[in-house]
């Protein structure tokens, strides 16, 4: 059984369910980011900027990409209730 399959809750080790372990800890990074949203946008643009930088500027479409996909992701996990459903901010 790979990796994967076990972190997705279709396997066990040493009798515990990983896939319960990895939505808890979701659900403990959401709670951690609710209310941070700001903060994170900020780490993110730093984060961009110095890698646009570091490329000297090579890859910046990409990097802005991939800098608005985890802008996203935090903003999704910050609503979620940790039950998988979604949340509407302010709900």
């Amino acid at each position: 059984m790979s990796f994967l399959s076990k972190m997705l809750g279709r396997g066990k080790v040493a009798g515990e369910d990983l896939g319960q372990k990895a939505q808890d800890a979701k659900q403990r990074a959401g709670e951690a980011m609710q209310g941070r949203e700001d903060d994170i946008h900020s780490a993110v643009d730093k984060v961009r900027d110095l890698a646009d930088q570091a490329t000297g500027g090579k890859f910046t479409s990409k990097i802005d990409e991939a800098a608005d996909r985890l802008k996203q992701a935090a903003d999704d996990m910050s609503v979620d209730d940790g039950e998988g459903e979604q949340k509407k901010p302010g709900a």
